[in-house]
């Protein structure tokens, strides 16, 4: 398992071109492209002040990295990506890491819980990845979201950090801060 002291964690919303290619890595080998957001694109996201790069290394190395946005008016992160290096899968970088940035939105962010989408398709890969996010305290909502511009489905998960100030539990209204960020993202960013 992995100890908390070999884990160095670093955000900003700052576009660092060194920075991100040491984090290239680990998003083109969980999220190649066609389907994942370009450089560009990313690049464009930081310039609008709409995200956040939060990186995870280990002795020096960037081995997990997130993409996420806010939501400032929901108070919501969505987490756009989230990768962690095959190499160091199944020693607790994901949940860690997860962990610290959940950490960074109740406080610093001000956030009242999570959301990301994930694959709604049945299939190895994608069952995975919900187990990872369930295991991680997130809830899988029944509404399955489909998109014009890609042919796969989503469906949207949520951790709530307050009881008192939940998150809406059912996908369609958390596809709503997902969309508006998607659109956010892509606007202008050809």
């Amino acid at each position: 398992m992995l100890e908390e002291a070999t884990m160095e964690v670093h955000t900003t919303a700052e576009w660092n071109e060194a920075l991100w290619e040491q984090a290239e890595h680990v998003y083109r080998e969980a999220f190649p492209e066609p389907g994942s957001k370009t450089r560009v694109i990313i690049r464009n996201m930081f310039e609008k002040r709409m995200c956040h790069l939060h990186t995870a290394a280990e002795n020096g190395r960037i081995v997990a990295m997130a993409l996420t946005g806010m939501d400032a008016e929901a108070a919501v992160l969505i987490i756009d990506y989230l990768a962690v290096s095959k190499d160091v899968r199944g020693r607790g970088f994901g949940r860690s890491f997860l962990e610290r940035i959940e950490a960074w939105a109740r406080t610093a962010a001000g956030c009242k819980g999570v959301v990301i989408e994930v694959e709604a398709e049945p299939g190895t890969d994608n069952e995975g990845r919900i187990l990872f996010w369930e295991r991680c305290g997130y809830r899988l909502t029944e509404y399955v979201h489909t998109y014009r511009w890609v042919p796969e489905t989503y469906r949207a998960m949520y951790k709530n950090f307050d009881p008192d100030r939940p998150l809406p539990g059912d996908g369609e209204s958390l596809f709503r801060y997902i969309t508006k960020f998607h659109n956010k993202a892509y606007r202008g960013s050809n």
